[in-house]
């Protein structure tokens, strides 16, 4: 695919508004942000679930859900009360977003399944994405 192409099919993909941000509260405790590292671009316009875990019916409980800004961030899927101990699980859209920059993933979704035992912490949690690979840690 050419430079032009990409860069076409990248443009397409910018959010005029930031729906993420419209959710964000002062102070939010999670936040996410991914790295479309084959490009070098924000991964913006990526679908985003945020799950808890009901440990006594072995179920995920939809939280929310988010779409990444033109910077590929989504600042604001929780707040300080919702956000308890816990086992939570952020699922990202990857077969989509790849799909509409007219390229195919291997991987259609990314989990990142994590624990929460201190909710007074701040939590950020990156998604560097290429293509074939993906790799993710506890960020500041």
């Amino acid at each position: 695919m050419s430079a032009d192409r990409r860069l076409h099919n990248l443009s397409n993909q910018i959010v005029a508004a930031n729906p993420c941000g419209a959710m964000a509260q002062p102070g939010s405790p999670l936040t996410t942000h991914v790295l479309n590292t084959a490009m070098g671009v924000p991964g913006s316009n990526m679908t985003i679930l945020l799950y808890k875990q009901d440990s006594s019916a072995a179920a995920w409980n939809l939280i929310t859900t988010g779409i990444t800004n033109s910077d590929g961030r989504c600042p604001g899927l929780t707040t300080r009360e919702l956000f308890t101990p816990g086992v939570y699980k952020l699922h990202f859209d990857t077969d989509r977003y790849w799909g509409c920059l007219g390229e195919e993933s291997f991987y259609p979704y990314v989990e990142i399944v994590f624990t929460i035992r201190n909710p007074v912490d701040k939590f950020h949690i990156p998604l560097l994405l290429s293509r074939f690979s993906y790799s993710t840690y506890r960020g500041s």
